[in-house]
């Protein structure tokens, strides 16, 4: 599963998903133990908190959903999501699970974690 957080640069969570400046992208698969096991860690300068004062919502909302696509992203760990937001990412079925604070990487695999122990499941059908 292709997972999306915010992050800063040396690699740490941080807190808006909107106003993020780095995103890193992890495909996240299960580990032979059943762990979630974070692989192609890439960190991708989006500076979205530059354009997010810069147009129109929904510009920037587009902005976002084609980093999405293009990254074949599944779900997003993160701590803050604006309601419109919030809305948009529903509308794509792209769920929001919960970021810890400290490594980024180490969320990543948290917040699976947090699915599946709350969900059963931790792929993307069962997340949404």
């Amino acid at each position: 599963m292709i997972v999306a957080t915010p992050v800063d640069q040396a690699g740490n969570t941080m807190h808006s998903w909107g106003r993020a400046h780095w995103v890193a992208t992890g495909d996240v698969r299960e580990s032979d133990a059943g762990e979630p096991q974070v692989f192609d860690w890439q960190v991708h300068e989006v500076a979205w908190d530059e354009g997010h004062d810069a147009g129109t919502h929904g510009s920037h909302h587009a902005t976002i959903v084609r980093f999405l696509r293009d990254h074949g992203v599944q779900a997003i760990v993160v701590d803050h999501v604006g309601e419109g937001m919030q809305r948009m990412l529903t509308s794509m079925a792209i769920p929001m699970l919960p970021a810890t604070a400290g490594d980024a990487r180490a969320s990543v695999a948290a917040a699976l974690n947090w699915a599946k122990d709350r969900l059963g499941s931790a792929e993307p059908g069962a997340l949404g």
